[in-house]
């Protein structure tokens, strides 16, 4: 799933040691846009993504692509939004498969589109279909009865 904001806040980070290694998580809250601006939060997990999401100028106009996962605990459901990548949006254009934010925290080089892959394009105008109402002559139409 996809969703486009505003970056308003990031949450602290928090850290810990399990059976498998140290593991760090952090967080940040979007504002979306339109009529009835929403506030969301996402987690982040991992070093690469909290350092990214760290690394991403406040106010800036981002693309989060994110899981929702729910997890029950004492009859009460709790909901995560795990944070899979961040894309800088810019209003009017499309981000490409390649972009995001990399650790330095500038934009990362758009890659050209690969043979077989399709580039993004402005969608061709459609053209309009005339409406028939005509019936067609007997033994020409394509029913089998």
């Amino acid at each position: 799933m996809e969703i486009t904001g505003k970056l308003i806040k990031l949450l602290p980070e928090v850290s810990g040691e399990s059976a498998r290694g140290p593991w760090v998580r952090g967080g940040f809250v979007i504002e979306t846009e339109g009529e009835y601006p929403r506030q969301v939060a996402f987690t982040a997990f991992g070093a690469d993504k909290v350092a990214m999401v760290k690394n991403i100028p406040m106010g800036s106009s981002i693309m989060v692509s994110f899981s929702p996962e729910s997890r029950e605990f004492n009859e009460k459901w709790y909901t995560d939004l795990r944070c899979r990548n961040i894309q800088p949006c810019v209003p009017g254009q499309m981000p490409g498969p390649a972009t995001g934010y990399s650790w330095s925290g500038a934009p990362a080089a758009q890659q050209p589109a690969q043979p077989g892959q399709p580039a993004f394009a402005a969608p061709l105008p459609q053209q309009p279909v005339a409406p028939t109402n005509q019936m067609p002559a007997e033994g020409e139409d394509d029913l089998p009865f």
